[in-house]
């Protein structure tokens, strides 16, 4: 029998549920969901949107969180990196964990976990409090990117994919500019507890509408998940861990004139090395870079979205500590003036 085309393989590698090459148009039209394709996309991005307006939404608020917690605004941009380091070393891993317990499952258990966290979050009476809450936050919310892309997918056919992708490449986008602003009006407004406890609402509306209207695909239910890459996932945590550590409090101690800069540097290198050259000749890694050498575009595409989020994030977090502590603007004013840069 004719097989069919697969979805690209940027998406399904960055989403890890890649279906069998060999699959029939038979077990493609089994695939198809009976819903509504458009009402699962609103669906997985509401869960989307919520977890990467995450990234920025605190932002504005840092030098009020600070002042709360008795912490200084060095020590409070640990709520934004802590996210983001828990965010990266989780994505690579959903892979596996929507192999073994079932995507949908895996999907839900990810938006209820960035919810609970989320009120933890705005009622965290101190700042180590508020840390553990947002890893637990970026632990939930790491794999949701790459699920909604594997479920929007399969959702729409060939020829509305595009459109599918337009709307979540949409979203991805618009979020992080978003959030300053979302996040200083909440903060002026109200609290700077508020910017978590949004996702409250948002996560429950979520979990109704992904139960209801999104459904594993039979090759899901039917997959077997290997053996996990324990090393490959320890080294992945270790190399983030102290380039994040480096790249955050490097600058106060005059970065290499300070030891344990020279050994977190001297760690990185060598567990970065160490996963590239796992993740290289394993047979089954937690991330295959063997693709990067066999599909050119998804090298170039992995190079440029790099180059976006590089471009994306560092000003988000930067700009609004910038316009409050520099320049005296409240949080809502600081929001507004880095909302223009979206309209790009």
């Amino acid at each position: 029998m004719a097989t069919i085309l697969e979805p690209p393989v940027a998406v399904v590698a960055e989403a890890g549920t890649v279906p069998p090459p060999s699959r029939t148009r038979a077990e493609a039209a089994a695939a198809v969901p009976a819903e509504n394709p458009w009402i699962i996309a609103i669906s997985v991005m509401l869960a989307t949107f919520m977890e990467v307006l995450d990234t920025s939404i605190a932002s504005v608020a840092l030098p009020y969180i600070a002042g709360t917690l008795g912490a200084s605004n060095s020590e409070a941009t640990w709520v934004l990196t802590s996210y983001l380091i828990a965010n990266a070393v989780i994505l690579p891993a959903a892979n596996w964990f929507s192999l073994r317990f079932g995507r949908k499952r895996f999907l839900l258990t990810c938006v209820v976990l960035f919810t609970i966290s989320s009120f933890f979050c705005g009622a965290a009476p101190s700042l180590g409090f508020l840390l553990l809450a947002r890893v637990l936050q970026g632990a939930g919310g790491g794999a949701l990117q790459p699920i909604s892309q594997a479920v929007l997918m399969e959702s729409f056919p060939p020829k509305r994919r595009g459109a599918a992708m337009a709307l979540f490449g949409f979203g991805v986008v618009v979020a992080p500019v978003l959030g300053p602003t979302l996040g200083g009006w909440l903060t002026d407004s109200f609290s700077w507890r508020y910017a978590f406890y949004i996702n409250i609402p948002i996560g429950v509306l979520a979990v109704f509408m992904i139960s209801r209207f999104v459904h594993d695909p039979p090759y899901i239910k039917n997959a077997k998940a290997g053996a996990f890459d324990n090393l490959g996932f320890a080294l992945l945590c270790l190399w983030t861990g102290c380039l994040q550590v480096i790249l955050d409090k490097g600058q106060e101690v005059d970065w290499f004139s300070a030891p344990w800069v020279r050994w977190a540097t001297l760690t990185l290198g060598i567990s970065l090395f160490w996963f590239i050259r796992h993740c290289w000749r394993k047979k089954q890694p937690i991330v295959d870079l063997r693709i990067l050498g066999r599909n050119h575009n998804f090298a170039v595409g992995c190079a440029l979205i790099f180059m976006l989020g590089f471009a994306i994030y560092i000003t988000v977090a930067m700009m609004p500590l910038f316009y409050q502590e520099v320049l005296g603007y409240t949080a809502l004013t600081a929001g507004f003036v880095v909302a223009p840069r979206g309209i790009g």
